[in-house]
């Protein structure tokens, strides 16, 4: 499958920053089920996009503005770059610590992890999306606790929950930001997407989007991984001065028109 992905974030201001500071996470990685044919961004500000790598592999750009009102453009996983053995990603954030309660759902059923960990985690996958219902719009920032306790939350909610509760039976778990293209054919979307993934044993990273209550398939663009959605944020920064800070995003994923016949 061919997909085309436009991507549009604004920062605007009531009162002129002094200057921005912006880091961006937002151009995905060739593996064995990902190739990139063309990918580009570009910022309308007086400024240089510094590329780097990341802690976790992903690949990122730097920038700085001074003195500007800003307004900047923006399954089984194998063939990526992995940094850190499977075990750093047992590691709890502030956004996954698991309370008693998730820790209670996944030990549900912890009788199938000595069996079969993939089986397991697919049951899980699906109880956690008949559980929690997906809402979009809620608060900004909720832990997997909160998420799970309200029975609702965004894409990010239901990866935090997912990680937290694989984590709390020691199975390493990580956050996705990426995008995917819609079953329903809907191409604007209001943000990208998140999912997680899980390390299996003799098989590896294992894709699970819980808010659609799927493993990922060639339908999801994976652009970054982290702990959490704080690691794997599309775009973080600051600001200096400068009041009223509004941002927006417009987000368009699409099947191409050309596809490859296989």
């Amino acid at each position: 499958m061919r997909i085309q992905i436009s991507h549009l974030t604004n920062y605007r201001y009531d009162a002129p920053a002094a200057s921005v500071i912006h880091m961006l996470r937002l151009t995905p990685r060739n593996h064995d089920g990902q190739y990139v044919t063309r990918w580009r961004i570009d910022v309308s500000a007086d400024c240089r996009l510094n590329q780097h790598e990341d802690a976790f592999g992903n690949i990122t750009h730097a920038f700085t503005a001074d003195e500007v009102e800003t307004r900047d453009t923006q399954g089984i996983v194998r063939g990526v770059v992995e940094r850190f053995p499977p075990n750093f990603y047992l590691r709890e954030t502030a956004l996954t610590t698991p309370d008693a309660n998730i820790a209670g759902f996944a030990a549900a059923g912890h009788d199938a992890v000595s069996l079969d960990v993939l089986n397991f985690l697919h049951v899980m996958l699906a109880r956690l999306h008949a559980r929690v219902t997906h809402h979009s719009g809620g608060p900004t920032t909720m832990t997997a606790a909160e998420a799970f306790a309200r029975r609702r939350g965004d894409c990010a909610d239901f990866a935090h929950i997912f990680i937290a509760a694989a984590r709390s039976l020691s199975i390493p778990a990580r956050y996705v930001a990426g995008y995917v293209r819609r079953d329903d054919g809907t191409a604007e979307q209001g943000n990208g997407h998140a999912w997680a993934e899980a390390f299996v044993p003799e098989l590896g990273w294992v894709a699970f989007d819980a808010a659609n209550g799927v493993c990922a398939t060639d339908a999801h663009v994976r652009v970054a991984v982290g702990l959490d959605s704080l690691g794997a944020a599309p775009l973080r920064g600051t600001r200096y001065g400068g009041t009223g800070e509004q941002v927006s995003a417009k987000v368009r994923v699409e099947q191409a028109a050309h596809q490859v016949q296989g």
